[in-house]
């Protein structure tokens, strides 16, 4: 099973007991009519527990949506809900919010967080990893760097470069291709998890051999936070 998650940041102060309190019991209802279907959508944050020791707080958030599906000749519009672990985490002085959905859902529940704790979009905002941080956090690693993207690549008329292989960090290509762009995106294995791990410089990061999002959390705290601006 493949664990999915994106990082991101707070873009104003505000102390982890007031985001506690600021969320606690939030509930939000819509009521939703087509034709002769009715239901309430519910957005609610549910499971929230305060983990002074980690500096953390940790909840899900549920969001209701509706989909329409073709039966017997007619389109019908169905509820369902998502519901996404989250984690607010205070780390050396900077508040980083990690919430393990895939890249698409992930932004928008950021926007959703943000809209309740500072009445608007953009109090959250995506967190940045430098490409020379990233190229070196795994050149510490580097025989088990398998998948490298760059990207703002200096060729006319070339928008990406990749490599694949258990030795490319090896190559001169790799070199080459780190003059020529940035690093964009890169799959390896980390030696003190032994997670297969994908990190872009938006701090999206997938772990492809884990099935445990608490110890999806606990990695990213320890090995991603450290990695961005």
């Amino acid at each position: 099973m493949v664990v999915a998650g994106k990082i991101f940041k707070l873009a104003e102060e505000l102390p982890l007991e007031e985001v506690a309190a600021t969320l606690e019991g939030f509930k939000n209802e819509d009521p939703f009519e087509e034709g002769d279907y009715k239901f309430t959508l519910i957005s609610e944050i549910v499971n929230l527990l305060a983990k002074p020791r980690e500096k953390s707080v940790v909840g899900v958030y549920s969001h209701d949506y509706v989909i329409r599906v073709f039966h017997r000749g007619k389109v019908m519009p169905l509820p369902r809900t998502i519901e996404a672990l989250f984690s607010f985490t205070l780390h050396n002085e900077n508040m980083f919010l990690t919430i393990v959905e895939k890249k698409r859902t992930a932004n928008f529940i950021a926007n959703k967080l943000s809209e309740i704790l500072f009445e608007k979009i953009g109090g959250i905002v995506e967190a940045r990893i430098p490409p020379e941080t990233l190229r070196n956090f795994h050149l510490k690693n580097p025989e088990d760097t398998k998948i490298t993207f760059f990207d703002n690549v200096d060729i006319p008329n070339v928008d990406k470069l990749s490599l694949y292989g258990p030795d490319l960090v090896n190559t001169s290509l790799f070199e080459d291709y780190c003059k020529r762009g940035d690093l964009w995106y890169i799959v390896a294995r980390s030696k003190e998890y032994d997670y297969v791990v994908g990190i872009t410089r938006d701090a999206s990061v997938t772990i492809f051999n884990l099935t445990d999002k608490m110890k999806y959390l606990e990695y990213v705290t320890k090995e991603v936070y450290p990695l961005i601006l």
